[in-house]
């Protein structure tokens, strides 16, 4: 399913479930797309959720921002529009930037009602400097291209050492680009990566903490015990500000929660979500 929204350009979504449910939508990190929430999706359909996963812009199948307009409002505003066209606020559960962007709607006053509920997976307010900068360092790493599925994968597993490299890699080519020179590039425009870089010179961080201060709505804060993108002093600015956030941690799963251990983490996500709904 496509969806025009406000700016003009069109993002690509994977649904699972009935209309009818309560919604939830998913909000894939930097550099992933909507395919990172296969099992997850499913799973909250079975439980009686309808699901939206997004390919935000510049991501997957979604449109490019001619501008090069990768903010947090952007991808905010994006979310705002698909929300207000399926006609029902939505229980948000955003990874890394997903999240960032997802906290940044429940926050403001002029969009906190389209908000029924926030699942923080592994981010913070913000992410932490030192493992945001790596995991910058790896998107960028691959803007060559690679010769085949083979190199990507093992780019793949140098960044994930903790995580069993799969013996079937096929499920890579949905998060590549073939493109006229013979080879697969990442499924993402190169001018997000130069924004987010950028972003270290703004006043994101401040903004988003006032943000946070305005999230009413049921909270839960969900950690990879070996992440190095939110770390417990992240943790414990995200309950300061957000004091009536639960939070878990999950362990032997890193930053990509959802792929290191989508089955506890799928459990923790439907339990909170169905409590919230009580």
């Amino acid at each position: 399913m496509k969806f025009k929204v406000a700016s003009g350009l069109q993002i690509t979504t994977s649904t699972w479930g009935s209309q009818n449910d309560p919604l939830v939508i998913l909000l894939h990190g930097g550099g992933q797309t909507r395919h990172a929430w296969g099992l997850t999706g499913k799973k909250l359909s079975q439980s009686d959720f309808y699901v939206i996963a997004l390919d935000l812009r510049g991501h997957g199948d979604s449109d490019w921002d001619k501008g090069g307009d990768y903010s947090i409002d952007a991808f905010k505003g994006d979310l705002a529009s698909i929300i207000l066209q399926v006609g029902k606020p939505a229980s948000l559960v955003g990874a890394s930037l997903g999240g960032m962007a997802s906290l940044s709607l429940a926050g403001d006053s002029e969009t906190k009602s389209l908000c029924s509920a926030l699942v923080m997976v592994d981010i913070g307010l913000y992410p932490n400097a030192e493992g945001s900068d790596q995991v910058l360092e790896f998107m960028s790493s691959g803007k060559e291209g690679f010769r085949n599925l083979e190199e990507a994968a093992l780019a793949i597993s140098g960044y994930l050492p903790h995580r069993e490299r799969p013996t079937d890699i096929s499920g890579l080519e949905k998060n590549l680009r073939l493109k006229k020179d013979g080879r697969y590039y990442w499924h993402w425009d190169p001018e997000f990566i130069e924004g987010r870089f950028n972003s270290k010179t703004s006043n994101y961080k401040d903004k988003q903490v006032e943000l946070a201060k305005g999230v009413s709505v049921p909270t839960l804060l969900i950690k990879g015990a070996l992440s190095n993108v939110l770390t417990q002093e992240e943790v414990e600015t995200f309950l300061k500000i957000i004091p009536h956030s639960q939070f878990i941690e999950i362990k032997e799963a890193a930053h990509m929660i959802a792929g290191d251990r989508n089955d506890i983490f799928a459990e923790s996500a439907i339990k909170f979500l169905k409590d919230s709904r009580l």
